[in-house]
């Protein structure tokens, strides 16, 4: 029997909160986290992102982009506030639910405490429940895997439901741009480019042994997407072990000058991940790695958890300032955090547009 599975993805969620809470905000553009002068974007409002403005732009940039651009500072109590809200929202419909970070999460409606049969109606009632009880919005996407739960509910944002019924994936599959599929980064993409891969549908040119070859067990991955093969359940409880950030060089670095602009924009990186996470670790990481592939990993372990946006700054440039031989071309920067201590109490863990036409409609089955 096929799953059903909800992917919520709350909307510009942070920037959300912000503009429920402060009714002078309501209807402006606003940024979450960053300043005209330094750090970045964490969360951009829809009427920010009309001009352009996203996550993880620094801030200098997305106020030229938007002028009238007004920044907040983050309240993050007040966010992992509501994610406990939202939490105990779905809690209503299933007991199979796996949060991906403190903005969303995936459900397992096969069986639902609604022994409601569609799992579009059971998304509909999750999104009326979210608004009515926290006064926020949230996307839905649902289909039988995970991987198309999580592109459906980026297609119609904000407050979008779209529904890929199993008899439509191939072709909503074929279509999609590699750029969307889970897994595939930059990198990776340009090089599939160069292989004449763009979209789904191209993805079968390579067979499973030559997609091994040339990506390795990723390629087994790409290989099964390619054919709407997702088998990963919705894992109520799942034990993250790390969480990094890493940076392949477009042209090798040797001076520490220019090394210290890369790890800055690595380091506002990992504290958003952290941030949206909502926990972090005892121990930090920094990896090297050179032009001929030598890879060098400085650590550091502390008694207290490494959290908060000083400590990782402060710990990350510390490990830099310890390497005592630079590689002399650096092709590749990474910070990790591991160790990690427990999600928040209460069972906390701490946009794009794809022009599709709409024939990927619910069907009275699903």
């Amino acid at each position: 029997m096929l799953r059903k599975i909800i992917h919520i993805d709350m909307d510009a969620f942070f920037a959300s909160v912000e503009q429920r809470d402060r009714p002078e905000l309501r209807g402006k553009p606003i940024a979450v986290g960053g300043s005209e002068w330094r750090g970045v974007v964490s969360t951009a409002s829809y009427e920010a992102r009309i001009f352009g403005v996203k996550s993880a732009m620094p801030g200098w940039q997305a106020k030229k982009l938007c002028p009238e651009l007004i920044f907040v500072e983050p309240r993050f109590e007040a966010y992992q506030k509501v994610s406990v809200q939202i939490r105990e929202i779905f809690e209503k419909y299933t007991e199979q639910i796996e949060s991906v970070s403190i903005d969303e999460a995936y459900l397992d409606v096969t069986e639902n405490l609604l022994n409601e049969p569609l799992a579009m109606s059971v998304a509909q009632k999750i999104q009326e429940d979210v608004l009515l009880n926290t006064g926020l919005s949230c996307s839905a996407g649902v289909s039988y895997c995970k991987f198309l739960a999580k592109v459906a509910s980026d297609l119609k944002k904000p407050r979008g439901l779209t529904v890929i019924h199993p008899d439509k994936a191939i072709e909503f599959i074929h279509n999609l741009p590699i750029e969307k599929f889970h897994g595939i980064g930059k990198v990776t993409a340009s090089k599939m480019k160069l292989l004449g891969i763009h979209k789904g549908a191209d993805l079968n040119k390579l067979s499973k042994l030559q997609w091994v070859k040339r990506f390795g067990k990723s390629g087994i991955w790409f290989y099964n997407l390619a054919k709407g093969i997702d088998d990963r359940p919705v894992l109520s409880f799942h034990q993250r072990k790390s969480i990094g950030v890493e940076r392949t060089l477009e042209q090798k670095i040797s001076e520490l000058t220019e090394l210290e602009l890369v790890l800055e924009k690595i380091i506002q990186k990992l504290i958003e991940r952290v941030q949206r996470i909502g926990y972090g670790g005892r121990t930090m990481s920094l990896k090297l790695k050179s032009a001929d592939f030598v890879i060098q990993t400085f650590s550091k372990t502390y008694v207290h958890w490494i959290s908060t946006p000083t400590d990782i700054s402060n710990v990350a440039y510390e490990l830099l300032y310890q390497v005592k031989t630079m590689p002399a071309e650096i092709r590749l920067l990474g910070l990790s955090l591991t160790n990690l201590n427990d999600p928040l109490p209460q069972g906390q863990n701490s946009q794009m547009r794809i022009p599709f036409p709409d024939i990927y409609e619910p069907r009275n089955s699903f």
